[in-house]
């Protein structure tokens, strides 16, 4: 799986975190947090030692691979990375896990929403309509999403072709990846030819191949593929003959296995399917034999991807309900208790803290289905979420996450509890645990409730995260600036008015702050808000600072709030940044949030005529694949079947060419990247050395 190179928000970071620390991963670039695994945190029972951060040399220049564009190092939607901080420990050293990058790199997509944005019926600048001064009132003519016929008659034949006739990992990956994420056109069989041709991959005799083999059956979401993918997991004799693995299957191909089935099951309507999913996964999370980490994090993380029915459980057996219910008889109430169950299972051999630590994210996840469970879930994470809470960091860390999903702002007493223990937990001795706190505190802040006073905590949450932005510690004021924009725009998004206050501080804060990381947290909290009185503000940074990374920021944040006034300056920026692959990719970005109709004929050309090395080729190649405009699939087929570029070129556009046909609108492991605790990690659900996690492959 070609590592993500593209990084995350734009997706590229590495450079100090993204382009330049890149190297191979499964078909695509790395897109999430450099290092992520923590001391004591890898695989575990076969699951590979843990990755403790290794040293911070400096970063080979130029990505060592491609990489399906994924959440990298901490990389702002568009921009670079942090120039990789030091951890301050003595012998520990590598990135600062606790930067704010890393949240942004791993919850952007729905901020950016590029696709839907390109793909929309809004008049793009540059367009005709744009130029009869009918600016944005009118639909254009020229919807740029690619024709179904297109994908089918262009895409898809490069790809196969490309599969059929190459051994090198990077090209065979990156394509298995794209046609998962295209899927499989319609038939009257039901029969998936997809699933044909990447089936005979999960016997390669290159594990990274093998594994990337079974997770694109779960993006591809055949329900056909999970009696497959449950063997494949669960190490059956059957799956062992399917993969070639007599002496047990690799325990990297059994967690992409199970992470497959929870996209499956997460995409699936069939009520059985799902049912034997969950059925499946809880044997794995019970089983004494499964101590490998790594399956069941997968195990657990897919389990709050796949909902079972709202509706009451059914006892099995004549006896009826009097008989004790079995995982088969489950509805999502069942699902859940079981899931706070697990996580309070502190001590039991088999339920180690980092899996435990995904639980609460999965009962956030189902709670919309049994909201009569919210008191009893508040009840058991809010011991976790506050100043002294008990347990390792990372159960608090999750917990902290979880309220600011399943919070609002009414009366009712669970969400006055949320709120009072988000703003204790600000002053946690885990950094971590605070940060999460500020951005909790924005989503619920953002939440309006029910009742007679739906908006009862909003001036509470409001003045917290202000209080914070302007007299907080030093490290949480980014955080409260991020969560500022969350809370905003969620607000806004609701059809409630936003708070000029607030939006009016943050603008402050950015006038005043000179250090480029900060400068990046505000601009894109302004961005996430929509706050178009900041865009002149935004420019004048633009145009006097000169490091890559705010750069990149302020140019997302620009296109974020489409401020039409930033579409020259930016033109300006990509045209200079040849060489400078992660601000030319979040330049792009930014023009495509923008509407410009010209952003992707000037990145061809420079993709045919100008761009000479890999960390340019794969920047622009990323962009043009984010864009998403229809108009990017000719130079991408081009540069896939081209023997004058390098193999991880082509695979870039492999890569790029399977975001453009995407069938869906956010990149596929979104689904699991927003809101996850990366903090509580293994090697397969994200890892910075190789990306070749699932949250590092796009």
């Amino acid at each position: 799986m070609m590592k993500k190179l593209l990084l995350l928000g734009a997706l590229l970071t590495a450079g100090a975190l993204g382009l330049q620390e890149t190297s191979q991963g499964h078909g695509g670039t790395y897109r999430g947090p450099g290092d992520t695994v923590p001391p004591g945190g890898g695989g575990g029972g076969g699951g590979g030692g843990p990755a403790t951060p290794g040293p911070a040399g400096p970063a080979t220049p130029g990505p060592s691979g491609p990489s399906t564009p994924g959440p990298a190092s901490p990389g702002t939607p568009g921009g670079a990375g942090p120039s990789r901080p030091s951890t301050g420990g003595g012998a520990q050293s590598g990135p600062d896990l606790t930067v704010w990058q890393f949240w942004w790199g791993f919850n952007k997509d729905p901020y950016l929403n590029l696709k839907a944005h390109i793909h929309s019926a809004s008049t793009l600048t540059g367009s005709d309509e744009f130029f009869l001064g009918q600016g944005q009132q009118t639909s254009a003519k020229d919807n740029l999403r690619p024709s179904e016929e297109t994908i089918r008659q262009k895409v898809v034949p490069a790809l196969l072709d490309a599969l059929d006739k190459e051994t090198n990992n990077d090209i065979v990956t990156a394509c298995l990846m794209a046609l998962a994420k295209i899927g499989d056109a319609e038939s009257e069989d039901g029969v998936s030819k997809f699933e044909q041709v990447i089936r005979p991959y999960l016997n390669d005799a290159n594990q990274e191949i093998k594994e990337t083999a079974a997770l694109t059956l779960g993006i591809l979401a055949n329900p056909a593929s999970t009696e497959t993918l449950l063997g494949i997991m669960n190490d059956m004799p059957d799956a062992r003959v399917l993969t070639g693995d007599e002496g047990g299957i690799n325990y990297r191909t059994r967690a992409f296995a199970a992470y497959g089935l929870g996209l499956i099951g997460n995409r699936t309507s069939d009520l059985e399917t799902r049912r034997a999913i969950v059925r499946s996964l809880w044997e794995v999370l019970e089983s004494p034999r499964q101590s490998t980490r790594d399956v069941k994090v997968g195990a657990l993380i897919a389990m709050g991807l796949v909902p079972l029915d709202i509706g009451p459980a059914t006892a099995g057996g004549e006896a009826g309900a009097e008989d004790e219910l079995t995982v088969a008889d489950w509805s999502r109430k069942e699902q859940i208790e079981y899931l706070v169950e697990f996580f309070l299972a502190d001590g039991e051999k088999n339920k180690h803290y980092l899996v435990r630590a995904h639980a609460p994210h999965a009962i956030a996840l189902l709670l919309d289905g049994a909201p009569e469970l919210k008191s009893a879930v508040v009840e058991a994470l809010a011991p976790f979420v506050r100043k002294r809470a008990p347990g390792q960091a990372e159960l608090r860390q999750s917990c902290t996450l979880a309220f600011g999903q399943i919070g609002d702002l009414d009366a009712d007493p669970e969400d006055k509890k949320i709120r009072a223990a988000l703003i204790e937990a600000s002053g946690n001795s885990d950094v971590q645990t605070k940060n999460y706190s500020m951005i909790s505190a924005g989503q619920v802040g953002g939440r309006p409730g029910t009742g007679d006073t739906p908006l009862a905590g909003e001036k509470e949450l409001r003045a917290h995260l202000m209080k914070q932005l302007s007299r907080g510690k030093s490290q949480l004021k980014p955080w409260a600036g991020l969560a500022i924009g969350v809370m905003e725009r969620s607000l806004l998004d609701k059809g409630q008015t936003p708070s000029s206050d607030a939006l009016g501080a943050l603008r402050i804060k950015l006038r005043e702050e000179g250090a480029p990381s900060q400068v990046g947290a505000y601009a894109i909290g302004l961005g996430i808000a929509r706050d178009n009185e900041s865009a002149s503000l935004l420019l004048e940074k633009l145009d006097r600072i000169s490091q890559d990374e705010p750069r990149g920021d302020i140019a997302v944040a620009l296109g974020l709030m489409n401020a039409a006034e930033a579409i020259e300056p930016i033109q300006k920026i990509v045209q200079a940044s040849k060489y400078r692959s992660d601000l030319l990719k979040s330049a792009a970005i930014s023009l495509g949030l923008l509407g410009d109709k010209n952003a992707v004929p000037e990145l061809t050309s420079m993709l045919r005529n100008e761009a000479k090395t890999l960390s340019t080729q794969a920047a622009i190649a990323s962009a043009l694949g984010f864009i998403g405009d229809s108009r990017s699939i000719d130079p991408l087929v081009e540069m896939l079947q081209s023997t004058d570029v390098t193999p991880k070129a082509r695979a870039f556009a492999g890569v790029a060419l399977g975001i453009v046909a995407d069938k869906e609108t956010l990149p596929w492991n979104s689904k699991i990247s927003v809101d996850i605790n990366y903090r509580a990690n293994t090697t397969t659900l994200t890892s910075a050395s190789d990306g070749t996690g699932v949250l590092d492959i796009l």
